[in-house]
């Protein structure tokens, strides 16, 4: 009984080291086996770097899910500065 006690915490500190290796992912991005995603600024959906469309701001990547939303951002920026 005390070696299975001894083997549970064993594991749940593996599991602990293990997740606390891991690489930080930035916000708005996740991992989905092994594809970076990025979470789209318009309508909040998630795609792969290679299946979105990709906008740049000020030097920035920002990536769209679809070319309306990426007007949609443009369209947005525009009214931002014109106020």
């Amino acid at each position: 009984m005390r070696l299975l006690i001894w083997l549970l915490l064993g594991y749940c500190a593996y599991l602990l080291l293990k997740n606390r290796s891991q690489r930080e992912i930035p916000a708005g991005t996740t991992q989905q086996k092994g594809e970076e995603t990025h979470q789209d600024p318009v309508c909040g959906v998630y795609v792969t770097e290679a299946d979105a469309v990709i906008g740049r701001v000020e030097d920035t990547r920002v990536y769209f899910c679809s070319m309306k939303c990426l007007e949609k951002y443009r369209d947005q920026l525009e009214n931002k500065t014109a106020s």
